[in-house]
């Protein structure tokens, strides 16, 4: 048998079908520890032995979790892309909880490649969170600085000169400098838009030292490659969790959004750009190609002979990102090669 689960705050809609895709039971649980053990005994009674689960990072990871760590069943990803596309295929039926969760099972059934879910527990779900705040805060950081450019226009004109951008205290420190002592409300105002830049930027600081000091402990070839700093090894090594999810390094290309996607048709023969994937990943790639282009590096020497075969900058660099996938790709089975576990402390 086979289960799908739409998962949701407060709640879980499971499916439970048979081989054929028919409902057997379609029924909502509390997304809640004790309804957790309710769904692992309505698994355990109907046998299932393959469940999809939409969300498992975000409101399905407690259960995905408790249900992959129980074993006994394949627990895989379904991405709300193809459910979307599996309750279009079927007008009429509009959009509720007990469709979606049935139409997830099916494509449990059907799809034979979904990944299974990512077990980001221990010390790479540490990393993750390490990562993920760290982008928080420098979002925040980003959106706050282009705002007080804004308002130092209006104010300033010509400031820029002095005060090029505001992701450096130095900076931030002169812009202050200039409207101390101006009592107009838009100055007092950016003065404390500058006061909440100085703050973001020192926890930044703190954040990356904290991660720098975890990967210092870590034993991976991720730290050895060219482009790749603490940061980026801390996001792929929380993002990818273990790098048995994918069976080949095309899957990974794929699950990454490096690898391109078909777009033929009768004698036109192509591939356009893939914009799906784990764009995460996928930023931490380009940062990496990017990186080494700018250096004397093998990354550099395949870009230029992408240039040379005719291809555009923005081709070439996204041939380098997929080269950089399968890279990393092989560096961290060559770590699981050294070490029973994907993440270890050095001895």
């Amino acid at each position: 048998m086979l289960a799908g689960i739409d998962t949701h705050k407060d709640t879980l809609a499971v499916a439970v079908i048979d081989p054929v895709g028919r409902p057997l039971v379609v029924t909502d649980l509390a997304n809640t520890e004790a309804g957790f053990d309710e769904l692992q005994a309505l698994l355990a009674e109907h046998a299932v032995d393959r469940v999809g689960i939409e969300g498992s990072g975000n409101y399905g990871r407690g259960a995905a979790i408790r249900l992959a760590m129980a074993g006994g069943m394949q627990v895989v990803e379904v991405p709300p892309s193809l459910t979307s596309r599996e309750r279009s295929s079927r007008p009429g039926q509009g959009k509720t909880d007990p469709v979606d969760c049935l139409a997830i099972a099916r494509i449990t059934a059907r799809e034979t490649d979904l990944p299974p879910v990512r077990l980001a527990v221990g010390q790479a779900a540490d990393l993750r969170a390490l990562a993920d705040y760290r982008n928080q805060l420098v979002a925040e950081r980003t959106a706050l600085a282009n705002r007080t450019h804004a308002e130092l226009h209006g104010l300033l004109p010509g400031y820029q000169v002095t005060v090029p951008r505001l992701t450096a205290p130095t900076f931030i420190t002169a812009a202050t400098d200039v409207l101390r002592g101006d009592t107009r409300t838009r100055a007092q105002l950016t003065l404390r838009r500058l006061t909440r830049l100085t703050e973001l930027t020192a926890q930044i600081k703190e954040i990356t030292a904290l991660i720098t000091t975890t990967m210092d402990t870590i034993d991976t070839g991720l730290s050895d490659l060219y482009g790749v700093g603490p940061v980026g090894a801390a996001t792929i090594l929380g993002e990818l969790a273990d790098i048995r999810r994918y069976r080949s390094r095309h899957a990974f290309a794929a699950a990454n959004g490096t690898a391109p996607i078909p777009a033929s048709s009768g004698r036109t023969s192509r591939h356009r750009l893939n914009r799906a994937g784990n764009r995460t990943l996928n930023r931490v790639l380009y940062t990496m190609a990017i990186t080494q282009i700018r250096a004397d590096t093998e990354g550099r020497a395949y870009y230029q002979r992408k240039r040379a075969e005719g291809k555009t900058g923005r081709e070439a660099l996204r041939c380098l990102k997929r080269r950089l996938s399968d890279l990393i790709y092989t560096t961290m089975h060559a770590d699981l090669a050294k070490q029973s576990t994907p993440v270890t402390t050095k001895a």
